[in-house]
C-alpha cells in the first residue's frame, strides 16, 4: 500500500468538524500511511460575522443550534451539548482566535499539535460550551494539551499565526472550499461535508490500494 494525504479543512465552531475530526483519528489508528494535513477555515472570521450572515445575533446562534442538534442527532454525536450552549448568555463565538490558538500549537509541535489543540477547543466548545473567543478558555486548551503555554501565548498573539490563517484561507479558495469539514485526498479528490465513517473508511482503503475513488 502507498501512503496517502489527506488534507483536512476545518473550523473550531464547526460541530461537523467535530465528528469529521474524531472519525479521521479512528480511520488512522489502523491507517498509519496516512498523512493528514491541517488547515483553518473561518466560517465566521469577526465578532459580527454571525450577526451579517443572519441578520441579527440572536438569529444566528439560533440557526447554528438548529445545525448543532442534527449533528448531535448522529450516533457519534452524543457527547454535542446543544441545550448547555443554547443557555449561555455569552454571544456565540466566532472563529478567528480558536483558529490562531491551533496554529499557535502548530508552530510548537507541527501538525500532532495542530490536531491535539484543534479537539481539544472543539470539545471545549460544542461538549463544554464555553466561550472559546476568551483568551482564558484557549490557554486552558493549551495547557490541557501538554503545550509550552508561555510560548504558545507569544505565538498566538504573532503576526504569523495570523499570516498562516491567512494562507489556509488563500489556499482554500484556490481549491474551490467554501464549507467545512471538506477533505482533499492526495491534492485531487475533494469530498466536502461530514461524511460517515463508514465511507471515509473506504475512500482510504481505495486510494491506499491504488484505485481510483471517482471510479463507477
Amino acid at each position: 500500500m502507498s501512503e496517502l494525504r489527506l488534507d483536512f479543512y476545518h473550523d473550531v465552531l464547526c460541530v461537523w468538524c467535530f465528528l469529521a475530526s474524531a472519525r479521521l483519528r479512528h480511520i488512522i489508528k489502523d491507517y498509519p500511511q496516512v498523512q493528514v494535513v491541517h488547515h483553518a477555515f473561518a466560517l465566521a472570521p469577526e465578532p459580527n460575522s454571525i450577526a451579517r450572515m443572519f441578520g441579527d445575533a440572536e438569529s444566528g446562534k439560533e440557526e447554528i443550534m438548529g445545525h448543532w442538534a442534527a449533528a448531535a442527532s448522529q450516533p457519534d454525536g452524543e457527547a454535542i451539548n446543544v441545550e448547555l450552549m443554547r443557555s449561555r448568555t455569552f454571544p456565540y463565538p466566532y472563529s478567528m482566535p480558536g483558529l490562531l490558538a491551533c496554529k499557535a500549537a502548530e508552530m510548537q509541535g507541527g501538525m500532532p499539535a495542530h490536531w491535539d489543540m484543534f479537539d481539544r477547543v472543539q470539545q471545549a466548545h460544542a461538549v463544554e460550551a464555553r466561550n472559546i473567543v476568551d483568551p482564558a478558555v484557549l490557554k486552558d486548551c493549551a495547557v490541557e494539551i501538554g503545550l509550552d503555554v508561555a510560548r504558545w501565548e507569544v505565538d498566538f498573539a504573532s503576526p504569523a499565526a495570523k499570516q498562516a490563517v491567512e494562507a489556509d484561507l488563500r489556499e482554500a479558495e484556490q481549491w474551490g472550499v467554501n464549507a467545512v469539514p471538506t477533505l482533499i485526498f492526495n491534492q485531487r479528490w475533494i469530498l466536502p461535508g461530514a461524511v460517515p465513517e463508514s465511507t471515509l473508511r473506504q475512500i482510504v482503503e481505495n486510494l491506499l490500494e491504488g484505485k481510483d475513488p471517482s471510479a463507477k
